[in-house]
């Protein structure tokens, strides 16, 4: 499809399986480069291929460790402006730290600023990312961001698991309200919502449902499940209220500490994830979760940048 100069897809450690889905949705293939560590931990990139005058597209999620997993991808965009390549674009299907946005307490950081500020200080030309926690980090870029959205995958699947069920969409705090009503506005169903206080971070006590679910399949919608503490006890909350069945439809399943325990205990049905995050093999075996690839999104996407065409017919 492309000139051999003309663009590049490197990878990193984090979702390699990701990125070479993207590759071949756009009929090309991974450069050949090692990222690997020291003994001493430090991370080091040697990237094989010609790269001098390309077009580069460095795919790298910052998830889980996600530390190493930034390093990484600072690394390779170094050794890629050292190398001389055109463009240099970083694609962060999951965004990390991208729940540390604002100050929520004197002589606190804004981590997800930091970041931006990192990529941009390597030597990123562009982002493409998807579902960010809050739209506003595209403004803590000086470079382009391509902010895209899973909603297209989702509702797919969706629209053909629902197709002869009713259901209601449901947002698990007020926060994703916005999010929750694009989705019940495309499969045409009610909205109802989840009215939470979060005593400490990762923990919620869900207290009560606003919207009817009486005798409805409910469907939250959110763009992260980490322990997965609030999405339990919103499910509870909804099976409490009437609803026949509930189903999580996520983006980014970080899953961390007992996620997977709580998600097979619970009494949601199905979790429906993407894979900008690859799953841990305890993950893997949970019947409960359910992935789809945003391989061909992410991969339409580049072909549209790479090729100077328009991208907003994607921002759905």
């Amino acid at each position: 499809m492309f000139g051999n100069n003309d663009i590049k897809l490197i990878t990193g450690n984090a979702n390699r399986e990701l990125a070479e889905a993207i590759a071949s949705s756009l009929n090309t293939t991974v450069s050949d480069a090692t990222v690997t560590r020291f003994s001493d931990s430090e991370t080091w990139v040697e990237v094989k291929d010609n790269v001098r005058g390309a077009d580069v597209y460095v795919i790298q999620p910052t998830s889980s460790p996600a530390n190493e997993h930034l390093m990484e991808l600072l690394v390779i965009i170094d050794a890629l402006k050292r190398a001389s390549a055109d463009r240099i674009n970083a694609v962060i299907p999951y965004y990390g730290y991208a729940r540390q946005d604002r100050k929520v307490s004197p002589r606190t950081p804004i981590s997800s600023k930091l970041v931006a500020d990192l990529l941009t200080a390597a030597g990123a030309d562009r982002v493409l990312t998807m579902d960010l926690h809050a739209g506003q980090i595209q403004g803590f870029f000086n470079i382009p961001v391509d902010h895209l959205f899973a909603k297209p995958v989702l509702i797919e699947y969706l629209k053909e698991r629902f197709s002869k069920e009713n259901v209601v969409v449901v947002s698990p705090d007020a926060g994703g309200a916005e999010r929750a009503r694009s989705f019940a506005k495309l499969l045409k169903s009610p909205m109802a919502m989840i009215d939470k206080r979060r005593s400490k971070p990762n923990e919620s006590e869900v207290m009560h449902v606003i919207g009817d679910v009486d005798g409805l399949h409910a469907v939250i919608i959110d763009d992260i499940i980490d322990t997965g503490g609030s999405m339990v006890k919103a499910a509870e909350a909804l099976m409490n209220n009437g609803a026949t069945g509930v189903c999580a439809c996520v983006t980014h399943p970080v899953l961390s500490g007992p996620a997977i325990s709580r998600i097979e205990e619970s009494v949601i049905g199905e979790v429906v994830v993407t894979d900008t995050i690859p799953l841990s093999d305890n993950a893997k075996g949970c019947e409960k979760i359910k992935v789809l690839s945003v391989a061909g999104l992410l991969g339409e996407a580049i072909r549209r940048i790479h090729c100077a065409d328009s991208v907003s017919l994607l921002f759905v």
